[in-house]
């Protein structure tokens, strides 16, 4: 059994991480960036990414800061990058907008581009190559905005965690989008189980259960890099599995208000309905038990079938009671609600991230949110593991032995192979429980 008092990340380091990110941050000198003078700087912002959450994330982050422009912008395909910019055009005058024709970086490389003109950078690719991005924002200064999961395998996580204790000693600004830590009704229920009201926390169950997301199919004259980027969802080491992907979100809950990450994981899944090549790789269910160090187990469940049982929510039970996240409500042992948390005029979460962020950066502060970031999206991995192999698995082997699933840069092209190709009629190799090797070799 892993010791968290051998590792790293302990109980005590991550609550009191966990409390600060919660209501507070960590306070640090830091240097408006240089040529910057007067109370309120420009601070120059890019985006590495420009998909659906690439916008949004600038459109909340110039909305949080009004002296904030937005000056690059990186995309693996340029008519993502010109959508993106289109429908900020729509919201954002050019006073916002400084993105000019030689501002707009297309490629495998272009985060580099980017990432260099700027103060702040968001990073909102498919989460395969976040842990090559962050490194390099953070190496060279850079606040940074970051999109959940930050790796999609263990050697990426290994990374993250480095680059995130590189961020600690430069004093650099990481904020992450598991945005439930920014969201009021979580940080409320967070402060009132720490205080007791359901006493130790035992056990409990996570849920992101619903009908699956997009796909996009093959076109004529794509290479099978870019076909896999662009339906980058359905591959595991571009996306992580669905469990990685989504269900990040209510796994990171639960290690947040147990104040732990899970010690081992067993589970099982498989692919019921995705039985055609367009959905690539990855299972449609996945069911896994998280045990934890004291004896706590999560069950966790996440879902791509439609016609089934939605849910999408997060529950724990104590022993002197249980929380439901969803409507908000604390409940004794008999089921009697003694709390609930009225949230009809609570803020976006999604904008309350970059308004704490930015506030952070003028006040001369610093948040990072990178060890819960990362360690919750390694246990959604060890979860994918565990049902992928069929075996229970460790924490403590899954970090240190876990596959790689990412190639290095030299391999990102869109004429070279990507590492896992279709054989002759279009399937891709799916895991097979009791026969998947979830180790390196």
């Amino acid at each position: 059994m892993m010791k968290y008092s051998d590792n790293p990340f302990t109980r005590r380091k991550f609550v009191k991480g966990s409390a600060l990110m919660a209501g507070g941050v960590l306070m640090a000198p830091w240097s408006a960036p240089a040529g910057v003078r007067g109370k309120n700087p420009v601070l120059k912002l890019a985006v590495v990414g420009c998909g659906g959450r690439g916008t949004g994330a600038i459109r909340q982050a110039l909305q949080a800061d009004p002296d904030t422009e937005l000056v690059a912008m990186a995309d693996a395909f340029r008519d993502r990058l010109d959508d993106c910019y289109n429908n900020l055009g729509q919201i954002f005058d050019e006073k916002r907008l400084k993105v000019t024709e030689s501002d707009k970086h297309v490629g495998f490389d272009a985060y580099k581009k980017a990432i260099d003109q700027a103060d702040v950078v968001i990073l909102a690719t498919t989460p395969a190559f976040r842990p090559y991005h962050f490194r390099y924002a953070i190496e060279n200064g850079k606040h940074v905005f970051m999109e959940k999961p930050v790796a999609t395998d263990a050697p990426g996580i290994r990374s993250v965690l480095e680059t995130g204790r590189m961020a600690k000693e430069k004093n650099l600004c990481v904020v992450t989008g598991l945005q439930r830590h920014y969201e009021t009704k979580y940080r409320d229920l967070y402060k009132r189980i720490q205080d007791g009201s359901i006493g130790r926390i035992t056990g409990g169950s996570v849920y992101w259960n619903g009908g699956g997301v997009w796909v996009r199919e093959r076109q004529a004259g794509q290479t099978e890099m870019e076909y896999q980027m662009r339906n980058w969802y359905y591959f595991n080491w571009l996306c992580g599995d669905h469990i990685v992907e989504q269900h990040v979100h209510n796994i990171d809950v639960a290690n947040w208000f147990m104040g732990e990450y899970p010690v081992s994981a067993q589970g099982m899944g498989g692919r019921e309905v995705r039985d055609y090549t367009d959905t690539g790789q990855i299972f449609d269910h996945h069911f896994v038990e998280f045990k934890y160090a004291n004896g706590a187990v999560i069950s966790s469940q996440c879902r791509h079938q439609q016609g089934c049982w939605n849910q999408v929510n997060e529950t724990l039970q104590g022993t002197a009671g249980s929380v439901n996240m969803g409507p908000g409500v604390i409940s004794d042992l008999d089921g009697k609600a003694l709390y609930r948390h009225d949230g009809e005029e609570d803020p976006n979460p999604y904008q309350v991230e970059h308004d704490e962020l930015f506030a952070a950066l003028r006040k001369g502060e610093v948040i990072n949110n990178t060890e819960y970031t990362a360690m919750s999206t390694m246990s959604a991995i060890l979860g994918r593991m565990a049902t992928y192999s069929g075996n229970l698995i460790t924490m403590e082997e899954a970090l240190k032995k876990g596959q790689a699933l990412v190639p290095d840069e030299s391999k990102w092209a869109f004429d070279k192979n990507p590492p896992v190709m279709p054989d002759a009629d279009g399937n891709y190799p799916v895991p097979v429980p009791g026969k998947y090797n979830p180790f390196t070799t």
